[in-house]
């Protein structure tokens, strides 16, 4: 597996932390790692390595899809977007071992002279349904959405996310703000140092954060329990209805 200094594939050592404000105060922070990856050039691995790290197109966009690039444009294509053969990073947690859980999937999306012409954040939660939302973000890569899908059973489909997206390199800051009412409601955030994508890098992060995206999933369950035990009111789940080229 070979790269290069602000090149994808690279992985990035991460803390994911969240941050609740109302209707009670609560923070979770967790560690793992992420991968960057160029849709059209993904990391090849030794054949020993592959259960480490796979990335099919079946776990993003339209499950039938043969790869996760011909998901995303048929996605963009419905909104009227091209990329035009350019470039796109996609941001994410790999299936490891059979499994993979991503809460939150990024991809910037570039046309064929480099500029970038949109973000789109695919969100997936623990009851199987995903969702994306297309972003246009401004010169300093914030980008406000209303919120459209049901994740946390703790929060109303309602309110607005603010994000700031920059695109990774020799560091990742990712934020996300959810308000409703116009008060601040929650904060998401996700802080990590590009690692090279060797096979030394992936064998320490897997022997540091083992089942890693197992980790995720069971993670969130466990807050969510915590939280319920405190008394958090379960907001109702409305039916979502795939968007257009998923499933």
């Amino acid at each position: 597996m070979n790269a290069s200094p602000g090149s994808a594939p690279a992985l990035y050592p991460s803390v994911i932390t969240h941050v609740r404000t109302s209707p009670r105060q609560y923070k979770l922070t967790h560690r793992t790692y992420l991968w960057l990856i160029d849709l059209d050039e993904p990391p090849r691995l030794p054949f020993a390595l592959r259960p480490l790290a796979r990335f099919d197109g079946r776990d993003h966009f339209d499950a039938a899809a043969t790869d996760i690039r011909t998901g995303l444009e048929a996605f963009l294509a419905g909104r009227g977007i091209t990329l035009d053969g350019g470039r796109v990073l996609m941001l994410a947690h790999a299936r490891v071992l059979g499994y993979v859980f991503n809460p939150l999937s990024l991809y910037w999306c570039h046309g064929p002279g480099g500029e970038l012409r949109c973000v789109v954040a695919e969100v997936h939660n623990t009851y199987g349904e995903r969702h994306c939302y297309l972003l246009g973000p401004d010169a300093a890569d914030h980008a406000d959405v209303p919120k459209e899908f049901y994740v946390s059973p703790f929060f109303p489909v309602e309110g607005e996310y603010r994000m700031r997206l920059p695109a990774p390199d020799e560091r990742l800051a990712i934020t996300l703000h959810f308000d409703l009412g116009g008060h601040r409601k929650f904060t998401a955030t996700v802080r990590g140092e590009r690692r090279l994508a060797t096979t030394g890098v992936l064998l320490r992060a897997a022997v540091r954060h083992p089942w890693s995206t197992v980790a995720v999933a069971a993670s969130i369950r466990r807050h969510g329990i915590a939280l319920w035990l405190r008394g958090l009111p379960v907001q109702n789940r409305p039916r979502h209805r795939p968007q257009e080229g998923m499933k």
